[in-house]
């Protein structure tokens, strides 16, 4: 099997070294050998498809093979929002030359960080330039460069630099760099091959593209989870919990919209460039937006309004279309499980009835529960969880997933963040890697769409000072010299 070693790679940029380092530490345990994934392998008779797989997508081997979208060109340009950067980003680990776009005084979303406290900004190790979480680690591989667009100068730089580009990212508010005579309608001339992809809140069109405020412009979340329902549908309903507790919608910890419209950009910009080489020959522009994105994942929702005019009720973790399928609490923290079909539903009360009799008996027992159908019904599902949780109270994640596992059902733990980033499987694979950037070692995430046979995405540096690549991009996009791009720079352009 391949070896973990100490890796040197070579990028377009820079030099990185990725190695074991020394940092909080981690892992706090190593990985396990490769002979306890061995045993499981021959346990389930297929050792040699799994030794294959685990050659073939080694996480160690990413950076010798080679890149999808090596040669490509992606501008990006926009402030405060994640969505145009994780779409540049993504075209970026899959091995485009990717450029950011920032105001000569940097992005605001640089300066972004919890609680408004600046010990949580990461430190440039040989800068000393302060940043925040957010945009280091969402510009990975991509390169930073300043321009004022609100300036003549800058409008015809930037003209330049998109007349040079295959894909262009848009994460202004609607209609802003049109205003400027930079948008997709005066750039396509110049570049008719060229992919325009808008993303944004509602919309650049329509009665309410302008419906927030001028602030409020400059961001998809949290306004289109509000806008499609997402929100509304988040969270425990009012009749599932005790009179004046709960009962109110929940918004994503995380910025959902902005990723999940930044991934559709990404696939949209993918699509229209196949038609561009294959079929049609010339760019085109593309418009996301977070609302409709999300709304495109909001399950059977807006069907279930068109089939009998109602709202579907807030159900919280539970799924009103199965019982059991829904994490409870236990002991020490959370149990994920599923009894979906009536092999699962009985095989859920065999193991609960081992220390338990009351299960059987109150539930197994009632005529009403027979039916897969009734016993989706709120009072079957609140019975239902109600004496699971009385079971799960006593026992902790170990035990239940051990038993409920005995009688072959899906169950798994809910993990807590510094689980995941200890958790063996994970760390095998690895999910999770510490990597030296210009702002020390990090632990980051590695892509999901690392693990291709010959074109995996891979992560080469994370993020950059304000306008870190001026004099290199500038020069080789539009050939301008050193002297060139400081003149602009002492006019404020640059």
């Amino acid at each position: 099997m391949a070896e973990r070693k100490d890796i040197e790679i070579n990028s377009r940029a820079d030099t990185i070294k990725l190695m074991d380092l020394d940092v909080r530490p981690y892992p706090v345990t190593p990985p396990p050998p490769y002979e306890v994934a061995e045993a499981v392998y021959n346990k389930r008779k297929a050792k040699e498809f799994c030794d294959w797989s685990e050659k073939s997508f080694n996480f160690y081997d990413r950076y010798g093979k080679a890149e999808a979208l090596a040669g490509l060109r992606v501008l990006d340009i926009g402030l405060w929002r994640l969505g145009h950067k994780f779409a540049a980003s993504s075209f970026a680990e899959a091995g485009a030359e990717c450029v950011t776009v920032e105001p000569p005084g940097g992005d605001p979303l640089r300066k972004l960080t919890p609680f408004g406290r600046e010990e949580y900004l990461l430190e440039n190790t040989e800068s000393g330039e302060k940043c925040g979480m957010e945009f280091v680690a969402e510009t990975v591989n991509t390169q930073c460069i300043t321009l004022d667009i609100d300036t003549e100068d800058g409008q015809e730089l930037f003209k330049k630099l998109a007349a040079n580009v295959d894909v262009l990212i848009d994460g202004m508010p609607p209609g802003h760099m049109d205003d400027r005579g930079i948008g997709y309608r005066q750039l396509k001339g110049a570049n008719p091959k060229m992919v325009y992809i808008w993303i944004g809140m509602l919309g650049q069109w329509g009665p309410w593209k302008d419906k927030q405020s001028k602030f409020g412009q400059w961001q998809i979340e949290p306004f289109s989870s509000c806008a499609n329902s997402w929100v509304h549908n988040t969270g425990l309903a009012q009749d599932l919990l005790p009179r004046g507790r709960g009962g109110d919608p929940t918004r994503s910890g995380i910025w959902i919209c902005d990723y999940v419209a930044g991934t559709q950009a990404f696939l949209n910009g993918l699509s229209a460039l196949y038609w561009r080489d294959e079929l049609g020959g010339t760019g085109q522009m593309i418009e996301v937006t977070g609302a409709e994105a999300m709304m495109d994942i909001i399950d059977f929702d807006i069907t279930w309004y068109g089939f009998n005019a109602s709202i579907k009720g807030r159900s919280g973790g539970w799924d009103p279309n199965l019982n059991q399928y829904a994490w409870n609490p236990c002991k020490d923290g959370y149990m994920m499980i599923g009894g979906q079909t009536d092999k699962l539903w009985y095989n859920i009360g065999f193991c609960l009835e081992n220390d338990d009799d009351q299960f059987g008996r109150l539930i197994h027992e009632d005529p009403f529960l027979k039916e897969m159908g009734a016993r989706n019904a709120l009072h079957a599902l609140t019975k239902t969880y109600t004496l699971t949780t009385r079971w799960l109270r006593d026992t902790n994640r170990v035990e239940a997933e051990e038993k409920l596992m005995g009688y072959q059902l899906a169950a798994g733990p809910l993990l807590y963040i510094d689980e995941v980033a200890e958790f063996p499987h994970f760390k095998y694979r690895p999910w999770q890697y510490v990597h030296e950037t210009d702002y020390g070692p990090l632990l980051i995430a590695s892509s999901p769409l690392s693990y291709q046979l010959y074109t995996p995405f891979r992560c080469k540096w994370m993020g950059r000072d304000i306008g870190f690549d001026n004099y290199e991009i500038y020069q080789k996009w539009l050939g301008m010299g050193p002297t060139t791009v400081n003149e602009f720079k002492q006019k404020g352009v640059i």
